[in-house]
């Protein structure tokens, strides 16, 4: 059985999304290859960042310059300092196929090009909302790193840049040039409040 949402969603979080504490693993995932992203699986909750949640807070954009304006962001609600760990991308691990999702972050691949996924699309955590950092800085403040919690399970991570990240400032990643270039073949480039991104480029 898969482990149960987290009931304590974080303020502005959409009623239509599953919030979850920790990473939900879909069936595509073998128990093979579960071992090696999850080698000590639980099904207790254990919350990515202990009881605590992460210095950051979901909130509305409101600059019209703003690329998605109208639309949701994610922001520091304290100083984060530099090379800081903020919090890792949480949803779905799932091995199958999502083209349409653009909440889709590749977690391991292997040898014979099996690929794992964590899709926080329809289930996720504060992450998610975290957008691009392409018209609004001239540099992302914030970048994705693989990393392994305490107990072994391999998790995709938000991390702070070079530089720390103010209060009030948003979090700002590259999503890739492969994820713009995707979505402007679909003629789509409108942002969803919850916009994700596709890639760790």
């Amino acid at each position: 059985m898969p482990p149960n949402p987290d009931p304590g969603r974080p303020p502005r979080w959409p009623p239509h999304l599953t919030y979850l504490a920790q990473p939900r693993y879909h069936p595509s995932v073998s128990n093979e290859l579960r071992a090696i992203v999850c080698p000590i699986y639980t099904e207790r909750a254990q919350p990515p960042h202990g009881p605590h949640r992460p210095p950051v807070a979901i909130q509305p954009i409101s600059d019209p310059s703003h690329p998605a304006h109208g639309q949701c962001g994610l922001f520091a609600a304290k100083k984060i300092h530099p090379r800081t760990l903020i919090l890792d991308y949480v949803g779905e691990v799932h091995c199958d196929d999502r083209p349409h999702s653009d909440y889709d972050l590749s977690l391991y691949r292997t040898g014979d090009h099996i690929s794992v996924g964590v899709d926080a699309q329809q289930a996720g955590n504060e992450a998610r909302f975290i957008n691009d950092f392409r018209g609004v800085k001239s540099k992302p403040n914030a970048f994705f790193q693989e990393r392994r919690t305490e107990r072994g399970e391999l998790r995709m991570s938000v991390w702070s840049g070079s530089e720390p990240i103010k209060k009030g400032d948003e979090l700002l990643v590259s999503y890739g040039k492969s994820w713009w270039r995707a979505r402007n073949s679909t003629g789509d480039e409108g942002l969803d409040c919850s916009e994700g991104p596709e890639s760790s480029e």
